[in-house]
């Protein structure tokens, strides 16, 4: 009997790891080190920069919602965890809204494509500009734009 009982709580203790580990383990900065890295953080953002050499990809991973700041133009495809793709013609100064998302990413130009990702760690914050967003991926509108300066501002404090 207590050894069904161990069986039972070592399973239980085990499969609680597993799932642990997936879940962090999609953390872009822990999965792929290669494509993003963690440039500033503290309990209201995630600053990662975002680097895809030519023709690159990565496997996949998660970001919080938050604002995507295009540095280099980039021609990439995205794909869900659903499998559904997706292309963008990324633009230099281009700032794009994202609610939490999985996805693959593939550079499908001959240059280096370069961004930053700011996470925003806010449920509250990341909620309400998901639904005035109304859209996946858009232009940031002014409404956006303030919630990103309000947490930028909180997170300076």
């Amino acid at each position: 009997m207590w050894k069904s009982w161990y069986s039972r709580v070592f399973c239980a203790g085990w499969l609680g790891l597993c799932f642990c580990t997936v879940a962090l383990a999609q953390d872009p900065t822990k999965v792929e080190p290669t494509h993003y890295s963690l440039a500033f953080e503290n309990e209201y953002v995630q600053v990662v920069n975002v680097h895809y050499g030519p023709h690159e990809k990565s496997g996949l991973h998660a970001h919080i919602g938050g604002v995507v700041v295009i540095l280099t133009a980039g021609h990439l495809r995205f794909t869900d965890e659903n499998g559904k793709t997706k292309e963008v013609f990324a633009k230099p100064g281009e700032s794009r809204w994202y609610p939490p998302f999985k996805h693959k990413v593939e550079n499908l130009g001959d240059t280096t494509y370069n961004a930053v990702y700011i996470g925003i760690k806010s449920k509250h914050l990341t909620n309400e500009a998901s639904m005035k967003a109304g859209s996946s991926e858009m232009e940031m509108d002014d409404q956006t734009k303030k919630l990103v300066a309000d947490a930028l501002l909180a997170a300076m404090k």
